[in-house]
């Protein structure tokens, strides 16, 4: 299609991401039954021989008795209260290298690097994997802070440069992940088989799993029967029917990509295809799933752009395949993103449709100042109007009394090269000369630049800031909150 760019030709900044350097390989290893080998009796090995025994592994303990500590003794003698949960085999003596014979992994807490270094090098000459309790030289892995919703299992490694930040990490996953992921990842082991009889692999199958994830991450509740059977169903229904495509707007936000909602998150994992503005910025695209086919279609002023009809073709045509198409917009796709006549053109195709809102840029801009956009003392409303229409100048229809309205807060998307004109229309029909105005290019990104200043010098003002990056203006007495109109015209780099 004319002016569509695939992401062989897209340049090296939007390119799909290819695997960035580890520092350590991350895996997951099946100790269920195994033999693993714990040598010292300390507080830190019995954790480590706890995690190893939740794994389902026989541990062999080697301390003697007067070595083992309260903790670690209290946990040799109790009894697993899971099934699934493996047992300890206490050896009343210390190591030796006869003892790593068919192990699976071998920890050891040594107090000294002599003890350590004779105890890695048993263990790799048995090539058993090895860990010695904080020292790394001595070490073929590490152990991370773990997130357990087993069979849901998460760990975070830091590759030791930064243990409190690994838990810092857990904590915020530990909020993030509802509890019952729990009970329907096991759900899904009980269900796998069923589902693989019944639906082919490929699209069908995967759009099950994908309804699963959904259900499975979009509330608090445990499955129960009839979730069972619900889900059971739908393999019936996809096998009937082949899956239709579906395109689901997605607001990427003003550039951050912390800003991103998690449902927006959740739709760029599950994507086929990726259709971008060249407005989203490389930390959002870096979310997404790694085996979705991205694709430039960004339109901006003055530069080679798609063409709206090319676009929603191109949604349609995708859908129509059986593909779960993303539309990627920066801000909210319902705000001056043309989200309309996509949804239209959709509908009319028979194409499922779903918008995610985002953040956008307006709001983003009033959380940089710390300031409200409507805040009571100066402002009884707030627009959001575009500072240009097809022909490139301002739109012929604007109020431009209502927007001269001082407890009015005003900001205009993509106004930079109407600001002159901007500026005269607000004096013309009675707006104060000294109304506090902010300009903001590119919005919570690095290279985010400021200017504050007065409505009479807002074209200064956009002469300073420059054309390259897309603006805001905000126009209005609630930007005095963020003590803009005191400090005279000025120009910042953002900090």
């Amino acid at each position: 299609m004319i002016g569509m760019q695939s992401d062989t030709h897209l340049p090296p900044r939007q390119a799909p991401a290819r695997m960035a350097a580890l520092a350590t390989l991350p895996i997951f290893l099946g100790l269920q039954g195994r033999k693993a080998v714990v040598a010292g009796g300390s507080d830190a090995a019995a954790w480590k021989a706890e995690l190893l025994a939740a794994c389902g592994a026989e541990v062999h303990v080697f301390a003697p008795d007067a070595g083992l500590s309260e903790t670690f003794r209290s946990l040799i003698h109790s009894s697993p209260s899971d099934p699934d949960t493996g047992r300890y085999i206490h050896h009343a003596r210390n190591w030796n290298p006869a003892c790593l014979s068919n192990a699976a992994v071998a920890i050891a807490d040594c107090e000294t690097d002599e003890e350590a270094e004779a105890f890695s090098i048993a263990a790799r000459t048995a090539s058993v994997p090895v860990n010695v309790i904080d020292k790394p030289p001595f070490c073929q892995f590490q152990f991370g802070s773990i997130v357990n919703r087993s069979p849901v299992v998460v760990a975070i490694s830091t590759d030791g440069a930064a243990p409190i930040l690994a838990q810092a990490i857990r904590r915020r996953i530990e909020t993030l992940l509802p509890p019952a992921v729990k009970q329907w990842a096991a759900l899904a082991q009980a269900l796998r088989e069923r589902v693989n009889e019944r639906l082919t692999p490929g699209p069908n199958r995967r759009l099950f799993w994908e309804r699963f994830a959904d259900r499975a991450l979009g509330g608090r509740d445990t499955p129960d029967a009839a979730a069972t059977r619900d889900l059971l169903r739908d393999t019936a229904i996809i096998a009937a029917k082949p899956p239709v495509g579906r395109v689901t707007l997605v607001g990427a936000g003003p550039g951050d990509a912390e800003y991103l909602t998690l449902k927006a998150m959740r739709a760029l994992q599950s994507a086929d295809i990726i259709l971008f503005d060249d407005l989203v910025s490389d930390e959002v695209l870096e979310l997404a799933r790694r085996e979705a086919k991205r694709m430039l279609v960004g339109k901006r002023g003055g530069r080679e752009s798609c063409r709206q009809e090319d676009i929603n073709q191109m949604m349609v045509s995708l859908a129509k395949a059986g593909k779960h198409v993303v539309r990627l917009k920066s801000g909210d796709p319902m705000v001056f993103g043309r989200a309309g006549e996509e949804i239209a053109v959709l509908k009319e195709n028979g194409i499922p449709v779903e918008v995610v809102p985002g953040i956008t840029a307006a709001s983003a801009m009033a959380a940089r100042y710390g300031i409200s956009l409507t805040h009571r003392d100066h402002a009884q409303a707030v627009r959001f109007v575009t500072g240009h229409a097809r022909n490139g100048h301002l739109p012929e229809n604007l109020d431009w009394r209502g927007l001269a309205d001082p407890r009015t807060t005003t900001v205009f998307y993509m106004g930079g090269r109407t600001a002159p004109d901007i500026r005269s229309r607000l004096l013309a029909n009675g707006m104060a000369s000294g109304t506090p105005v902010v300009i903001v290019s590119a919005v919570t990104r690095a290279n985010e630049r400021h200017w504050s200043g007065t409505l009479d010098r807002l074209h200064h003002g956009m002469a300073e800031i420059g054309y390259d990056e897309p603006v805001l203006i905000g126009i209005g007495t609630a930007f005095t909150a963020a003590r803009l109109a005191e400090q005279g015209p000025q120009l910042d780099a953002a900090v």
